[in-house]
């Protein structure tokens, strides 16, 4: 038995997130193809496996300031393995994938004129 606010060790589910690392696309892209290498993630993650509710959240947390994502991916009850939100699970196991081009911006982002 423990304090009402213990977790079990190894309990991973409550991981801080953070902003992933910089990171540089292959080849510069104008943030109009950024945003749709985005749409087309997210119009097809769901037909990889898992829930559609934890992708809807994952979306969310994705789009969100990192108080607010944190809040999201807690109430889904989504378990983070690494702390910038490129792998997660559900709880029942299933694993959730995202590319960093869909939780921040490259470096090497180029104006669209």
């Amino acid at each position: 038995m423990g304090c009402a606010g213990s977790r079990p060790k190894g309990d991973d589910s409550s991981k801080k997130i953070r902003k992933p690392k910089p990171w540089k696309h292959p080849e510069a892209i104008t943030r109009t193809q950024l945003m749709k290498m985005r749409e087309e993630f997210w119009d097809t993650a769901p037909h990889y496996g898992g829930r559609q509710e934890i992708w809807d959240a994952l979306h969310a947390a994705a789009e969100a300031d990192l108080t607010l994502a944190q809040a999201i991916v807690d109430s889904a009850g989504v378990i983070v393995q690494r702390a910038d939100l490129t792998i997660c699970y559900d709880e029942r196991g299933a694993k959730y994938e995202l590319p960093k081009y869909v939780l921040s911006e490259p470096t090497n982002l180029i104006d669209e004129n």
